[in-house]
């Protein structure tokens, strides 16, 4: 059927030094055109007793040129290379994940929570919405105080009148109505308040809450714990004063200042030439806030007090915008 020569074809094949004449040449015999799809194509018009005979003849053929085709192949591949001790390189550097690090907010929290721990105290977490009870009520904050509008809270949509807390002291409401004295509790927390954001202002930002609960709770007391934390975070230079204020929740109250931590107390414009810095809001707690949650005002007495932890970051390491802890800015990041 076929004038094709088995020999001659092996020789060819054999005569092939690169890949694209080898290539070329299963394209010639194997190819969808080629001398084997010929022979193919004609089987259908030789006679019956002839297509049987013919189709075994060219599959046979077929089949011995591309074994010569594969064995061609593989000499012109050559040999797999064995396996040396230099095929891997183990000094060089591998593709390493960056790793992250803890956020400076978060960093401050813990440092400030680990220092009331070792004074005793408690970590307590609450919801972040709350009950106008726990948030206004509660604490002695009367119907016509201006935090209570609405455009210093956020309110949710709900007949309950729930909202995002404005402050952490919600969950001094919530202590005090699970448990009897003695207390000594440390809550920290995300709070909202609808305000405009600027390099000191965030409507979310983080509070730390403490107060403490017992027999004769004085506010001497408050002022040596205040004292020992303030030296703790700023260094055991810094002044204190403690400077009268009014909170509906405590009375007495006081906010604490301490001396500049830029000057020392001389005076420089982040301290406005005063040489002094805000750090937080204290008091005793007021009679009727015990009252709401229980407890006999004439047998217990006791302290809070209430820092900005952001606030605390940015005098703790020089930081003038607030903003900058929100922006994920890993050349800020990376410097706590």
């Amino acid at each position: 059927m076929h004038n094709l020569d088995l020999a001659a074809i092996q020789a060819e094949i054999e005569k092939v030094n690169s890949s694209v004449e080898l290539e070329e040449l299963r394209l010639k015999y194997l190819g969808r055109k080629g001398l084997i799809a010929q022979m193919m194509s004609i089987i259908p018009d030789l006679a019956p007793e002839e297509r049987s005979q013919a189709g075994q003849e060219a599959n046979a053929l077929k089949n011995q040129i591309t074994a010569f085709l594969r064995q061609k192949g593989s000499s012109l591949a050559g040999p797999e290379p064995k396996a040396t001790a230099d095929a891997l390189d183990i000094t060089m550097p591998g593709i390493a994940q960056e790793l992250g690090q803890m956020h400076p907010i978060t960093q401050v929290i813990n440092e400030i929570c680990d220092i009331f721990m070792r004074m005793g105290f408690s970590i307590v977490e609450g919801p972040e919405i709350e009950t106008e009870f726990n948030n206004f009520t509660g604490l002695n904050i009367p119907l016509d105080h201006p935090s209570r509008d609405a455009f210093d809270t956020f309110y949710l949509r709900d007949t309950t009148k729930l909202l995002l807390r404005s402050h952490t002291s919600p969950v001094q409401i919530r202590a005090m109505k699970e448990k009897k004295p003695p207390l000594a509790v440390v809550v920290p927390g995300r709070v909202y308040r609808p305000d405009a954001t600027d390099a000191s202002h965030l409507f979310m930002f983080h509070q730390i809450e403490g107060f403490m609960v017992d027999k004769g709770i004085k506010f001497s007391d408050l002022k040596g714990m205040l004292e020992i934390f303030a030296k703790s975070v700023f260094g055991p230079d810094i002044k204190m004063r403690f400077r009268p204020h009014f909170f509906p929740f405590t009375e007495p109250s006081a906010e604490v200042d301490i001396s500049c931590v830029i000057c020392h107390g001389k005076g420089c414009s982040s301290c406005g030439r005063k040489g002094w810095l805000e750090i937080l809001g204290s008091g005793m707690i007021h009679p009727n806030v015990f009252k709401h949650v229980g407890y006999d005002p004439k047998k217990y007495t006791g302290f809070a007090f209430g820092m900005g932890v952001e606030r605390i970051a940015m005098l703790k390491y020089g930081i003038n915008d607030i903003r900058l802890f929100c922006e994920n800015d890993l050349r800020f990041l990376k410097q706590f």
